[in-house]
């Protein structure tokens, strides 16, 4: 096992200390399933019947459809290592069963004004969720420490590398449940 398998081991979201819990909701880990399964099922067995056909050939040492196979087939099982890692420690939380609409949790939608009056949207989403374009926030981003467990009303104090700014949540949605 190498030093990195190790570290997986016991790997915490960015920021937070081993141990931490992988939040993800019902899609995330869908969608991370899907990935598995499609890189295990269709991608490798393909790879696989690449590699042996440029082993076949002899001469490895210059075979490009050999080295490159050999490499991409690392890849893959990294990546599956990876994915199957994550899986078996995602904690999934549906945000839909969310009882305590009032307030922002994990999965929550939150609209929050900035000082310099603007609005900004975000959903609290997991880790591996994340996507800026889309306004999906890692849940240990510092918007959104700043507003789990916030009201509408609420005036938390953000911290950026410019500074704290003061937000104000404005609304919180859940999906229908």
């Amino acid at each position: 096992m190498s030093a990195t398998d190790e570290d997986d081991e016991d790997a915490a979201p960015p920021g937070m200390p081993p141990g931490t819990p992988f939040y993800m909701t019902p899609a995330g880990h869908a969608a991370l399933r899907e990935e598995l399964r499609r890189l295990w099922d269709v991608e490798r067995p393909k790879v696989v019947e690449v590699v042996s056909w440029a082993a076949s050939l002899g001469d490895r040492s210059e075979n490009a459809d050999y080295q490159y196979g050999k490499r991409r087939l690392r890849e893959i099982d990294r990546r599956v290592r990876f994915l199957r890692k994550r899986l078996e420690k995602a904690q999934v939380v549906d945000p839909a069963a969310q009882a305590r609409r009032e307030q922002v949790f994990f999965g929550a939608t939150v609209t929050y004004a900035r000082e310099d009056d603007s609005e900004v949207t975000v959903t609290i989403v997991g880790v591996d969720e994340t996507d800026l374009s889309r306004g999906r926030i890692s849940w240990v981003s510092p918007v959104a420490r700043a507003l789990l467990g916030r009201r509408v009303g609420d005036l938390p104090r953000l911290r950026t590398p410019q500074g704290s700014e003061e937000i104000e949540v404005v609304a919180i949605q859940y999906p229908a449940g």
